[in-house]
């Protein structure tokens, strides 16, 4: 097979296990404006994981697998000097250029019909929503940006912490998906939430057990705030304190906390295919992604997709906010695709639209951030992800059978329709069950 060599100046020391602030810092260095890292991704044929990665052995590739971690729970940081790590629960593995410079793949080459092997690809940066949306400006300018938050030691988050919504009683995203009605709580439901931690010490969430794993190589522990956000409205408290509005959905929901983005609010394809087969392999039924870039459909998210729904599990994902075509991994037939509606529940301007399965509120959102503020407002596709997360809890806790596609299905067909195309809002706002 002919094989087109991959650039031998990718930016990294160590490949495979290089970190992604790592990777972000020497993206500046090359000249081009690549939204590449440097590393790739193998999606195996379905049901030839096993010879897949023997494949790649064969090949004198040093492989890790998940399954030599406790709960499948691994960091590209943790693999040492291997070559490619495979991930089991969704036929993918991520390898490093070098690695791949060296074998007899090619990335996009036809691939020999008796072969394991499916795809090779190229691993894309990953962006929080909010961080994305500077990206969009611009790959280079977007990097530079984080870069300066680097050097100085800490990341901001942009909030309208003085915002509050007009109801002291639930905000505006939980009346508008009937959350109050219903009498569903997500127990029993296992919810992951795939982004940049958690505040694990925030006081509306004594008592609640965390599961967590990190897979970018910093503890779970959430100092940039969007994760934290996003687990508030999927799964945060019934009662808050004082006079603080309801704003946690699943508020009996086992949580699992997969920081797959860093303290930027930045990752790669590879950490957040970790993160999705570590929630798969531990039978997560809801597992949301607010997260992602404006690249194209990629064959190991859909790949993971697929697994997700196999296993009983869904994976849903925010469209992204380019107010443009639907970006990665949302874009993914196999996964759940959510657009966002402001309050007067027309889609928001920033939406991205076209591959769009279902809605939720997305504008001026109010949860939980890491202390000391504790509580603020942000909009996008990321805030009206977590919507649809918990209410998919909520349904699932009302039916064992609501479980994968079923659950996907339930979704849909119980939105509320609104009179906006589909390409912008899907089946319709999400409900919760009542």
């Amino acid at each position: 097979m002919a094989r087109r060599p991959v650039p031998a100046d990718t930016g990294l020391r160590d490949g495979l296990s290089s970190g992604i602030d790592e990777m972000l810092l020497a993206a500046l260095d090359r000249p081009d404006d690549s939204q590449q890292t440097g590393r790739y991704i193998v999606t195996y044929k379905e049901g030839a994981s096993a010879e897949g990665s023997e494949a790649l052995r064969g090949m004198g590739m040093r492989t890790a697998d998940a399954r030599d971690f406790t709960d499948q729970a691994v960091s590209l940081a943790d693999v040492g000097d291997a070559d490619a790590l495979v991930l089991p629960e969704i036929g993918v593995a991520i390898i490093s250029g070098p690695a791949l410079a060296e074998s007899s793949l090619d990335v996009d080459a036809q691939i020999a019909s008796d072969s394991p092997i499916g795809i090779v690809e190229p691993e894309y940066f990953v962006f929080s929503d909010i961080v994305a949306q500077d990206y969009l400006r611009g790959f280079r300018r977007a990097v530079e940006a984080i870069a300066g938050d680097l050097a100085a030691g800490g990341f901001a988050e942009e909030m309208e912490e003085d915002l509050r919504p007009e109801s002291l009683g639930v905000t505006w995203g939980l009346g508008a998906c009937r959350v109050p009605q219903s009498k569903a709580t997500g127990a029993g439901v296992r919810v992951a939430v795939l982004d940049t931690g958690m505040d694990l010490g925030h006081p509306d969430f004594a008592g609640r057990g965390f599961v967590t794993n990190t897979f970018v190589g910093q503890p779970v522990q959430d100092l940039h705030s969007h994760g934290t956000h996003c687990i508030g409205t999927s799964c945060g408290p019934f009662s808050p304190p004082g006079s603080t509005p309801r704003y946690g959905i699943a508020h009996r929901a086992a949580i699992f906390v997969g920081k797959v983005l860093s303290n930027s609010g930045s990752g790669a394809t590879g950490s957040v295919l970790a993160g999705m087969n570590w929630a798969i392999a531990n039978r997560c039924a809801v597992i949301s992604m607010s997260l992602g870039s404006q690249s194209p459909v990629q064959a190991a998210y859909t790949a993971a997709g697929q697994a997700a729904l196999n296993n009983g599990c869904l994976i849903i994902a925010a469209a992204g906010n380019a107010g443009s075509a639907t970006g990665s991994p949302a874009n993914s037939p196999t996964i759940m695709s959510v657009a966002s509606l402001d309050s007067n529940l027309a889609p928001s301007s920033f939406s991205n639209f076209g591959k769009v399965e279902i809605a939720a509120p997305g504008r001026d959102v109010f949860s939980s951030v890491p202390r000391p503020a504790r509580y603020g407002t942000m909009s996008g596709t990321s805030m009206a992800t977590p919507h649809v997360a918990g209410c998919a809890a909520l349904w699932a806790q009302t039916d064992p059978s609501l479980r994968g596609l079923a659950l996907r299905n339930r979704l849909i067909a119980t939105a509320r329709r609104l009179p906006y195309p589909a390409s912008k809002v899907g089946a319709g706002l999400v409900q919760a069950p009542v």
